[in-house]
């Protein structure tokens, strides 16, 4: 039998749980598929591409209309597989074996997968009490580790919470190699890092299809960063890695800029209504400027509301694995009648006694 890589052994793939409910709460995709007009035009011109023939290698189309809708040149943007290919093409051009990756935490947990199996060493910081970023916490993790690549999310998952643009600015100007944030979320929230990427700025904003586009089936992500980072990217990323549909989907689906923003005003909605009316349960709440929200019972176990919603064939994400997440779950802003599916389930089993713990006394 042939041995993984030492560094590896230790390593698990990145799992959500996937069960058969018929309310499906737990990914932070969109609660509504693209519009009709859009899979139209998508067919149109999928009658046309040539099969026998390479998709173009620089996506030029797409990344010019990715630039047009951030007012940046097209060689600011890179394009890849979802953002998780954009993250691992960014640590293996500057991260690696030898090389240090910084996170806080609780944060997206395929940043320091990722970093990991790209062969860099993984340093975590702590986030402050309301998670977000302590300046002396990050003041030590840069001084101590002098990471090569520094990573944030905002808003951040599974928190929700975004970080204060004045909080970005001092880790840009503290970091002694590249900052990513991961806006993966962005739309859901007040203000964007877009605004401080610049030629002379070490910074790249990560950015994905999957959440507002209601594209999680396609798989396409890109950033938008300096044209000299770009362009060393190009050096580590896979010849013809982004085939024909996913260029055609891209350009396309930015042509309906206009659906995306009412959505998104929807989804704001629902988050609210969501958040207001588990606050209302006694319910610890996060606040949130993303698609979910993250929220910790009072007086019942996390695991056992989690499987309550199962039971009711609602199923949400268990966060309680994360570092200071305990008894946490995480919902995503599902349409507005499974909002309210989840919401009276919530009430129904909040309702019940918690059952006692192991010393036989209640929560």
């Amino acid at each position: 039998m042939i041995s993984v890589r030492p560094d590896l052994r230790a390593l698990e793939g990145y799992h959500s749980a996937q069960v058969d409910v018929r309310i499906r709460l737990n990914t932070n995709e969109s609660p509504e598929p693209p519009p009709a007009a859009f899979r139209d035009a998508v067919a149109a011109e999928m009658s046309r591409v040539q099969w026998h023939r390479y998709p173009d290698r620089s996506a030029a189309e797409l990344r010019a209309a990715i630039a047009d809708s951030h007012d940046v040149d097209p060689s600011m943007v890179f394009v890849a597989n979802g953002s998780n290919e954009v993250l691992q093409t960014v640590l293996l051009a500057y991260a690696g074996p030898g090389r240090t990756v910084a996170t806080f935490e609780p944060t997206y947990q395929m940043h320091a997968q990722i970093a990991r199996v790209t062969g860099a060493t993984v340093v975590e910081g702590e986030r402050a009490a309301d998670f977000t970023l302590d300046p002396g916490e990050v003041d030590r993790v840069l001084a101590t580790a002098r990471p090569h690549v520094v990573f944030l999310t905002s808003p951040n998952n599974p928190t929700g919470l975004v970080e204060p643009a004045e909080r970005v600015r001092q880790l840009i100007a503290s970091a002694p190699g590249l900052v990513v944030v991961d806006e993966a979320y962005a739309q859901f929230a007040d203000w964007t890092a877009l605004d401080l990427v610049g030629e002379d700025v070490p910074l790249v904003v990560t950015r994905t299809f999957s959440k507002t586009w209601s594209m999680a089936g396609a798989r396409l992500g890109y950033l938008v960063g300096p044209a000299a980072l770009v362009a060393e990217l190009d050096k580590v990323v896979l010849p013809y890695h982004l085939d024909a549909v996913k260029q055609i989907a891209g350009r396309l689906a930015l042509r309906y800029s206009d659906e995306m923003d009412a959505r998104v005003k929807q989804i704001v909605a629902e988050r609210e209504r969501i958040s207001t009316e588990l606050a209302s349960l006694d319910i610890e709440v996060f606040p949130s400027g993303a698609n979910f929200v993250l929220f910790r019972p009072r007086h019942h176990a996390g695991r056992a509301i989690w499987q309550g919603l199962v039971d009711r064939s609602v199923l949400v994400r268990d966060c309680s694995g994360w570092p200071r997440l305990a008894d946490c779950l995480r919902v995503t802003v599902g349409t507005s009648g499974e909002n309210t599916e989840f919401l009276d389930a919530m009430r129904a089993l909040l309702a019940a006694p918690p059952p006692p713990d192991q010393n036989g006394t209640s929560r």
